[in-house]
């Protein structure tokens, strides 16, 4: 007679609720062939769907003339429950596919490797182990009633007393097992969720920078909001550092894209930036290099990235600006409108030309002045009826219109995102990144 020989599967039917036929073979001699898969008949009753899935158990026992303790068994919708044999650990490793519902596991049975007096659950930790997402009932003798709750304490969705089993007590069971395991393992990759969630935010907000101005009597602030939606980290990336000369330097930049690659190599860019700059270098020299940084790390040729940087005299009132195809700052003085900063001589954005250059503009500021440098995800949201770009223009009479409400420092910053975001009617898409240096007399 032929005997199943199913193929081994990785998913159970327990989880992903799908049932397949196990494939068959001819070539297993009688002494190794397991027992054959009994399916309880029933009578399709009228409306039952075609598609329901069918459960089955996997009766692991080692009762040698088959075992009268399962009786005709049906599921909720009175579809019949198919019923595969394993005499041992063994017969239940080949029969064990991913059609399997649940397993009801005789705890009499001898783990493999041990003698009767070692653990008395060793066989179900067994099985636990051989079938991690399988729902498991585990069965006992009625005066055994301690290692039965023993056994759902170690992992088994519940117990059944042998000598008081019968054909609905079992299908209830069976039903109620295979639905907490799923319940379970839903609970447990929802808490795995939550705790890798947990964990990329405490590494996105380490990879924020925390700007090094001791010293200095500038006031730094800024406002970072990714385009990625439930990311603290987009591939818009700032720094500001004092150098031991008591020059401020200032970077903020755009990788292109959105994603968690362009993140990471933003969060690259700013540390290199940091680096090069405490050991000296400024300018065309630090772009350069910060392109040859860009050019090993990206993960694709196309990918580049803008930055503006500055770089801010020990007396305060002159700075130097160098832009890689990165919008120009936007400068505040006394007694002025709010204006952008001149945008000639600029270079190519990093990691499009090899061998570029990038001019370094000086730049008069005097006395008092707020600058501001930012992302373009802050100029190119939509404004009005025909969903025209914000743009330069539009930002700089939103910044005027915070000035003339007495805003300053974060309160300007936050004013100023807040607003553009109410005149695209919602969240911004692109990242957006605002640094704002203030200087007092």
């Amino acid at each position: 007679m032929p005997v199943p020989v199913p193929r081994q599967r990785t998913v159970p039917a327990a989880e992903c609720d799908q049932t397949q036929t196990a494939s068959h073979g001819d070539g297993t001699s009688a002494a190794q062939a397991p027992r054959k898969e009994v399916t309880v008949e029933k009578d399709n009753r009228a409306g039952t769907q075609a598609n329901n899935t069918q459960l089955t158990l996997l009766l692991i026992e080692d009762d040698p003339v088959g075992s009268p303790m399962v009786p005709e068994l049906l599921d909720s919708s009175g579809k019949a429950i198919r019923v595969r044999r394993a005499r041992n650990l063994t017969e239940a490793e080949r029969l064990l596919t991913d059609d399997v519902h649940c397993i009801l596991l005789d705890l009499a049975l001898t783990a493999p490797g041990r003698s009767s007096g070692d653990d008395e659950l060793a066989v179900l930790r067994h099985v636990l182990e051989l079938a991690p997402r399988h729902a498991v009932l585990a069965l006992t003798s009625s005066g055994d009633a301690e290692r039965a709750a023993q056994a759902v304490r170690v992992g088994a969705q519940d117990y059944l007393f042998r000598d008081e089993l019968d054909g609905r007590l079992l299908s209830r069971a069976i039903r109620y097992a295979v639905e907490r395991k799923r319940s379970d393992t839903a609970e447990r990759r929802l808490a795995e969720g939550r705790l890798r969630a947990q964990e990329n935010r405490r590494l996105e907000r380490g990879l924020l920078p925390t700007p090094l101005l001791d010293g200095s009597t500038l006031r730094f602030a800024s406002r970072y909001r990714p385009g990625r939606s439930r990311a603290l980290l987009g591939g818009d990336f700032y720094d500001a550092v004092r150098t031991p000369d008591g020059t401020v330097h200032a970077m903020i930049g755009d990788v292109s894209g959105h994603g968690p690659d362009e993140a990471a190599l933003g969060v690259e860019l700013r540390i290199a930036w940091r680096a090069l700059t405490l050991a000296g270098l400024c300018g065309d020299e630090l772009l350069g290099t910060l392109q040859q940084v860009l050019e090993h790390e990206r993960s694709d040729d196309e990918i580049f990235a803008t930055l503006c940087a500055v770089d801010i005299a020990p007396d305060g009132r002159r700075a130097g600006l160098c832009l890689a195809g990165h919008p120009s700052p936007l400068v505040i003085t006394p007694g002025k409108p709010a204006r952008l900063l001149p945008y000639e001589n600029n270079g190519p954005a990093l990691g499009l030309l090899p061998g570029a250059r990038w001019p370094r503009m000086q730049v008069e500021l005097g006395a008092e002045w707020s600058l501001m440098l930012y992302t373009d995800g802050l100029i190119e949201g939509r404004v009005g009826q025909d969903g025209e770009r914000l743009g330069q223009d539009g930002m700089v009479e939103v910044v005027r219109r915070g000035l003339d409400q007495g805003l300053r420092g974060e309160g300007l910053l936050r004013a100023t995102v807040n607003e553009v975001r109410g005149l695209n009617g919602g969240e911004l898409t692109d990242d957006v990144a605002v640094v704002l240096l203030d200087r007092e007399p």
